[in-house]
């Protein structure tokens, strides 16, 4: 099951990722770190409240919080948009993603991009090329894949109080490090490079070690 500050899940609970190789410290720090911030922290209980399943906020946001703190600190006008990503194999259909997202933001005005991780290989091949992708089992399955190892990273509120769930299939050392680097699961180098050139990393978080797409 995911790594879980607080006590175990209480019974009917989903637990659909399975992250065995999150050290409960780094967990921890993570979980500090977001907590910190009342605008993602207020963005975690919208989605928590919003009926979703499997719901979880994930990528670029939370990356944006962690390493704008070891730098001049995060500033939520700046987040581009809040990734949030359910489950939810009985509707694959974009009304599914459109209705998510206005339901979120009926909860808390954010910059929300809402995604069914369950229709993802109806448009990826569309959207971005390459060859078809298989169907994802899980949410964990698609945190998995995400371009960068610091952003395959997801969290949810946990089961007590305060709580965080925390899936990262890649681990949370390169988000807390901090590391940029390649997943090399799906992403290409050339889209990786032009990630990487887009985004910035260099300018905006000096102190981010970068691993060259290679």
């Amino acid at each position: 099951m995911p790594a879980s500050l607080g006590p175990p899940p209480a019974p009917g609970r989903p637990n659909k990722a399975w992250c065995p190789g999150v050290e409960p410290e780094l967990a921890r720090e993570l979980a500090r770190r977001v907590l910190a911030e009342p605008w993602l922290a207020e963005a975690l209980d919208a989605v928590a409240a919003s009926g979703l399943p499997d719901a979880w906020i994930g990528a670029g946001v939370i990356r944006d919080v962690v390493w704008g703190q070891l730098h001049d600190g995060f500033d939520p006008a700046q987040v581009r948009d809040v990734d949030v990503v359910f489950f939810d194999p009985g509707d694959l259909s974009p009304a599914r993603d459109a209705a998510a997202q206005h339901r979120l933001a009926e909860l808390a005005g954010r910059p929300w991009e809402a995604s069914n991780q369950a229709a993802v290989h109806t448009w990826f091949q569309a959207c971005f090329g390459g060859p078809p992708v298989p169907p994802l089992a899980s949410v964990h399955d698609a945190v998995a894949t995400w371009p960068e190892t610091a952003t395959c990273v997801a969290i949810r509120r946990g089961p007590a109080p305060g709580g965080l769930d925390v899936c990262a299939p890649h681990g949370l050392a390169d988000l807390l490090a901090p590391t940029w680097r390649r997943n090399p699961v799906r992403v290409s180098l050339a889209t990786s490079r032009e990630r990487l050139a887009r985004q910035r990393v260099a300018a905006r978080w000096p102190r981010v070690t970068i691993i060259p797409p290679g």
